[in-house]
């Protein structure tokens, strides 16, 4: 999930006909299975949606538009133009009809009531008083009904009520003059003024949110597995996946010399693992845990952000190498090249192809600043034979096995469990060279995946302390023994 999530325009009127439809036969009964699926649906969708609003700071609400260039998009704008200009013939017939313009009004009075606070006591009488229907319904009958008025109280209602943003759109209607254009601008304006008032209702009520927002996710999804027992099977075996990865390398540190470790795995060690193994996640694996599910979009960019970083540090290694670090020490050398790598590898995490072009680009780009680094001190050329080396190495780190690449990443991994084990007293490894020139990014990147991973096992702790007790206790004893908590 991005940080926005789309709804509906306004700008459209109530009895414009809806485009969307039920991809069911037309004429089938409602069933008992399909009632219990759009219950759970529903139940999905404000668990979802509590939990981008409570973890996500920037979330907002923002009016949804089709693409001009898409079929929706074209339908869309066929039909709206169509009620418009049926509108626009209803006006413009002698004598006016005004039967669709009077509809039209007791929208935007509807619209209008939904932006007043309780505070707004005057205002509503106005608008009950200006607006009032039966009255309105009188002067359509007597022709002496005036649109451009009462368009201009709406204005100056809407100047009152908008946030400072929309002052300069709200301005704008002032200059209109046609009723159909007019009504048009105040229907568009009137659905970001709704847009803006939603948002400001969800930042009030974020404060609260947080402080329900665990007892609230946990109740929720109890609910899902009351009604779908099975709704944890992907989650279950993902902890056994951890489990057995992390008793195997247990096994390995028991069996080296000198060591004495037990080769038992503690739940919240199985646990830190498993939540790791979310940033290496085959996207070819269809089964995602369902308690992550919520936080996929966001785990999977900070997948995307740790490659990139990988990448960053593992072509750092080669060039530092290379050059021996003496080149380093110039002021702005790393700077600019640090730029020159995050520019090029930009977006190139998603195909196999874009990666080796970008970091053939890049071999060329690094070398061609190196040369340039080295002829300020005065030194001599690179060596042909060291360039040649260091393009090759740098354009084979597009292989996952790369010896460099994985040294990198295990390094990265060793730190952000580190981050993870934080609270245990562990102390954090230092960063050497050149994790050391990323340590900011580092530390940006395992805050935020902290934050998800810490308040993911205050919720589903519950959830993941029975599994983890059948997969750590023998069968038959009694389940006493570490909360996952």
């Amino acid at each position: 999930m991005s940080s926005r999530r789309e709804v509906p325009s306004d700008d459209s009127p109530a009895d414009l006909p809806s485009l969307e439809k039920l991809d069911s036969p037309a004429g089938s009964p409602p069933t008992s299975s399909l009632s219990c699926l759009m219950e759970l649906e529903n139940c999905v969708s404000n668990l979802s949606l509590a939990h981008e609003i409570v973890v996500n700071g920037d979330f907002c609400i923002k009016p949804r538009s089709p693409p001009t260039d898409s079929l929706e998009g074209r339908v869309t704008d066929v039909v709206h133009r169509a009620f418009w200009d049926s509108l626009q013939e209803q006006l413009s017939s002698d004598p006016p009809n005004y039967s669709q313009a009077v509809i039209l009004l007791q929208e935007v009075k509807t619209m209008l009531q939904s932006l007043l606070l309780p505070g707004h006591v005057r205002l509503r009488s106005q608008l009950d008083e200006v607006l009032d229907m039966d009255l309105i319904q009188q002067q359509v009958q007597h022709g002496a009904l005036d649109l451009h008025r009462l368009a201009g109280f709406v204005i100056n209602t809407m100047a009152s009520l908008c946030a400072p943003v929309r002052d300069p759109e709200v301005m704008a209607l002032r200059d209109l003059k046609e009723p159909v254009e007019l009504l048009r601008g105040i229907f568009r304006v009137l659905g970001l003024m709704k847009t803006d008032m939603v948002n400001f209702t969800i930042q009030s009520l974020r404060p609260h949110l947080l402080q329900q927002a665990v007892q609230y996710e946990r109740a929720k999804y109890q609910q899902i597995l009351d009604k779908h027992p099975a709704s944890l099977d992907n989650t279950a075996a993902w902890l056994q996946a951890a489990a057995s990865e992390e008793a195997a390398t247990l096994q390995d540190q028991c069996n080296s010399p000198g060591s004495d470790r037990p080769a038992l795995p503690s739940a919240t060690a199985i646990l830190n693992r498993a939540y790791m193994r979310l940033l290496h996640w085959d996207p070819q694996d269809q089964k995602y845990p369902e308690s992550m599910l919520m936080d996929r979009s966001r785990l999977d960019a900070l997948s995307q952000r740790l490659q990139m970083l990988v990448l960053e540090a593992s072509v750092l290694l080669l060039t530092g190498t290379l050059c021996r670090g003496v080149i380093f020490s110039l002021q702005g050398f790393v700077g600019k090249l640090r730029q020159t790598i995050t520019a090029l590898l930009e977006g190139s995490h998603t195909r196999e192809v874009d990666l080796k072009r970008a970091l053939l680009e890049l071999g060329e780009a690094v070398l061609q600043q190196v040369k340039e680094a080295q002829s300020t001190q005065g030194g001599g050329g690179v060596p042909q034979e060291s360039q040649d080396l260091l393009r090759g190495q740098i354009s084979d780190l597009w292989k996952n096995n790369n010896p460099v690449r994985t040294l990198i990443g295990e390094r990265v991994q060793g730190s952000l469990l580190a981050m993870l084990q934080g609270g245990s007293g562990k102390r954090r490894p230092e960063l050497h060279f050149p994790l050391g020139l990323l340590s900011p990014e580092l530390a940006e990147l395992g805050t935020a995946f902290g934050q998800i991973v810490h308040f993911n096992r205050t919720v589903f702790g519950p959830f993941y302390a029975p599994i983890l007790r059948k997969l750590l206790l023998p069968s038959g004893e009694s389940e006493t023994g570490e909360d996952s908590r």
